[in-house]
């Protein structure tokens, strides 16, 4: 595994029809939280959303880290105690080593996953990766 990064991402709160609809940048990696909320790693402007009472800030408190995808299963297998989606891509998020991460598994052809960890807990997830 490579040293996780700082991400840059926009965390969007709108509406479930808007996040649905929004029209999102080539290639960016749209994560959904929450019904209402995404978490985008990449910077999104304003009018992405339809809802009128969107907010859109800029998200820096995470880092992430593309792993290949058989690395990634094997750290899962030993650290990882609940079901991991099957089909792709995908999206889970859980306690994984004690900590809290967002995992995105790309889609078919693209054989990685990206941890995503707040950046308090970047140095223990690199330790308990080991």
């Amino acid at each position: 595994m490579h040293a996780p990064e700082r991400l840059h991402c926009t965390r969007i709160v709108a509406t479930p029809t808007a996040l649905d609809t929004a029209a999102w940048p080539g290639g960016a990696v749209v994560l959904r939280v929450a019904a209402d909320e995404a978490l985008v790693a990449a910077p999104v402007e304003l009018d992405v959303v339809s809802d009128p009472h969107a907010i859109v800030e800029p998200e820096t408190a995470f880092c992430g880290v593309w792993v290949e995808v058989e690395e990634a299963l094997a750290f899962l297998e030993r650290e990882c105690d609940w079901e991991l989606p099957t089909e792709r891509p995908a999206f889970a998020q859980g306690a994984v080593a004690g900590l809290p991460v967002k995992l995105w598994f790309a889609a078919d052809g693209d054989d990685r996953v990206l941890f995503v960890v707040p950046a308090p807990f970047v140095v223990d997830f690199v330790e308990r990766w080991s």
